[in-house]
């Protein structure tokens, strides 16, 4: 019997660009990066929703494709209210929600936006996959020593998720039927506990929580922090910005890009392994504090992100976690394969598509 093939449009919004891909099935046909006009990267970001949507059908029509064709259009997750792992159909109630900010402005806000206002025009459904907000979190993993603050599940929920995939299937397993332990390190450094599908337990990487990052401080003890607010002169948002986007590998190393790292790499490399060194110490205490939370009955270890294309911060880390479980490495994150994957297991009928409310 010949496999079904669908055809899937799928979208991920960027600071300055939207990369969009088509896809059969998992194939991927064709991709381009359409880079924004400096006007429309200026203006607020729900507000350039109109022109990267022209942008975007003027790229599809450019090379030809036929839009009636398309059985789908799927577009990267942004910051809704908490909601539990899966591929979500986008709803009124999530267009509502991303317009209004309900948990805050990024650039992914307007993914599910645009594959909405696409996907209407051509009477297909639009989805989204994962997105960053996903909480899976046990009640007990949220609780602090201040009882009126909680910890929030923020993480790399796509890219895990999709890794936790591929190495069930590397380990002739399903998902559901694994517990893991999954290192996303990038720009935020997230580890979650993946326990029968669902991640129990994860360190917050966007506001800081865990290892220090790219570009993030991650944890710093609470009487230098609270010091150094009253100490610096600086506003809470100038404040929030150096601790989310200027501290981590970029302070160490006076850097601004990771093109920067891997020019550095190549030129200063002992100068590097020294933060290296640090870094891997930190994100190995974060697995080994994560391998608790199922009393060390880990099936595996995942490395993945950016950042696991440093082969040297990798051992430096299985060197310290494998006593736990075999460490598999999943370099840099595909997040427009993942999301096709995703959209791809409901229309196949291997899942249930969930409804946003």
């Amino acid at each position: 019997m010949t496999k079904k093939i669908y055809r899937i449009l799928v979208i991920n919004p960027l600071v300055e660009s939207t990369r969009i891909a088509l896809f059969e099935n998992d194939e991927c046909l064709y991709e381009q990066l359409v880079v924004l006009t400096d006007h429309c990267v200026a203006k607020g970001i729900i507000t350039q929703r109109d022109e990267r949507k022209r942008n975007i059908m003027n790229s599809i029509q450019s090379v030809g494709i036929d839009i009636s064709t398309i059985d789908a259009v799927c577009g990267r997750g942004g910051l809704l209210r908490p909601i539990e792992g899966g591929t979500y159909q986008v709803n009124e109630q999530m267009v509502k929600d991303l317009n209004n900010s309900i948990n805050g402005t990024h650039v992914s806000n307007l993914g599910a936006l645009l594959a909405f206002d696409i996907a209407s025009e051509w009477n297909v459904n639009a989805y989204i996959v994962d997105p960053v907000v996903v909480d899976e979190m046990l009640d007990i993993a949220k609780k602090t020593g201040i009882p009126s603050i909680e910890r929030r599940s923020i993480f790399h929920a796509l890219n895990q998720k999709s890794v936790g995939r591929s190495l069930a299937s590397q380990l002739h397993a399903t998902y559901e039927d694994l517990c893991l332990v999954i290192a996303h390190m990038g720009g935020g450094i997230t580890v979650g506990v993946h326990q029968y599908g669902q991640v129990i337990d994860v360190n917050n990487g966007f506001d800081g929580d865990g290892p220090f990052s790219f570009e993030r401080a991650g944890s710093i003890p609470n009487k230098d922090l609270i010091q150094l607010s009253f100490d610096s002169g600086m506003t809470k948002e100038a404040l929030q910005h150096q601790l989310i986007n200027k501290s981590g590998i970029k302070a160490y190393l006076d850097i601004e890009r990771s093109a920067d790292l891997k020019i550095l790499w190549r030129s200063q490399p002992e100068k590097v392994k020294e933060v290296f060194d640090i870094l891997a110490y930190q994100v190995a205490k974060e697995i080994g504090k994560m391998s608790t939370v199922v009393s060390g009955n880990v099936n595996a270890i995942a490395l993945t992100g950016d950042l696991s294309e440093y082969d040297y911060l990798n051992q430096k880390i299985i060197e310290q976690v494998s006593w736990i479980a075999d460490t598999y490495v999943f370099p840099g994150e595909n997040v427009m394969l993942a999301l096709a994957r995703g959209t791809l297991r409901v229309l196949q009928g291997i899942e249930k598509v969930k409804q946003y409310n």
